[in-house]
């Protein structure tokens, strides 16, 4: 992602229809960067939100 690059999301709050994607994804194994791509909101909010969950995201090297 570029430097300087802004969400369209900043801020919002989470929907329920996106937090239901968020644990499906989750559960599927994608990666972090990929949910983040899937739900267009970067990654630390959704590591945050998953972590909020209790949702592990696979971690691809």
């Amino acid at each position: 992602m570029a430097k300087g690059e802004v969400f369209e999301r900043h801020r919002q709050p989470w929907t329920q229809d996106e937090i239901q994607k968020l644990h499906l994804l989750a559960k599927k194994g994608m990666a972090l960067k990929a949910i983040a791509k899937a739900l267009k909101r970067s990654e630390e909010s959704t590591k945050d939100r998953a972590k909020e969950d209790g949702l592990a995201i696979a971690k691809l090297r």
